[in-house]
């Protein structure tokens, strides 16, 4: 469970709830984690269960309504996984903001009714333009600083929810005047909870679509080097999945 007191994950770096063991040659789990993948899945496609699973997490917490209008912020990985799950599950319409060109060509491609090259005041001036003044019923925030979560909370209507998926920083400043006069429901998404199943049939239907956000598929071997290029900031990497089972410096 996402929330248990005793809670460990395989492979992370954070002390609270890390258990080593991702890059042994075996690794013991328990049972009740392990899933049969489908056969029409394959292992790059595979890998992106996690990531897949925190957004259906992240849009099952919402409790959308069904045919809501939401704004997803922020057009990484995860915020383009997020759109395509709130998709699936009934959202009417679904814009992506983000700051990046390159990203919201993508979040297009992947099914957003408009992407908003914007930030602040000016992107929650073409919310409201976009819903005549109203506001979206579901801010998804998959970024998580200051300005972002501000910017949430400025477009999304009166009675809304803005579900916070990122956590870039630690704390951020809340505007709650506007949070309690406005009446709007913060809530927190943490990982996910049961998800992957569902996650594996989306993917495999096709109706969740992960391939464009994988950057590369490389042997084990490459790992270091693609550790330091994600470590660098290199713009427009998403996802690297290292198999074990290719040759050195394959790459897809």
């Amino acid at each position: 469970m996402n929330l248990c007191d005793n809670r460990q994950v395989v492979g992370v770096s954070c002390g609270d709830y890390s258990r080593a063991g991702a890059f042994a040659e075996y690794v013991a789990i328990p049972a009740r984690i392990a899933y049969k993948l489908p056969e029409n899945l394959g292992f790059a496609e595979a890998a992106m269960l996690e990531a897949v699973s925190v957004a259906l997490h992240a849009v099952a917490v919402t409790e959308l309504k069904g045919g809501d209008t939401s704004l997803v912020i922020g057009a990484g990985m995860i915020g383009l996984l997020t759109l395509q799950a709130a998709r699936a599950k009934g959202c009417s319409r679904v814009f992506v903001a983000d700051i990046d060109a390159t990203r919201l060509q993508s979040a297009s491609e992947l099914g957003a009714d408009q992407t908003i090259l914007a930030s602040g005041t000016e992107l929650t001036q073409q919310i409201l333009n976009l819903t005549g003044g109203r506001g979206v019923d579901v801010v998804l925030e998959a970024v998580g600083r200051d300005e972002t979560i501000a910017t949430a909370i400025d477009c999304v209507r009166k009675g809304g929810t803005v579900t916070l998926i990122g956590n870039i920083s630690p704390q951020v400043n809340l505007p709650l005047q506007k949070v309690v006069s406005r009446q709007i429901r913060l809530q927190g998404s943490c990982a996910s909870c049961g998800e992957y199943p569902e996650a594996m049939e989306l993917i495999a239907a096709g109706k969740i679509r992960v391939a464009p956000l994988i950057t590369a598929v490389a042997p084990l071997s490459d790992g270091p080097n693609w550790f330091a290029r994600l470590h660098s900031h290199e713009p427009n990497l998403m996802k690297i999945v290292l198999d074990p089972r290719i040759g050195s410096g394959t790459k897809g």
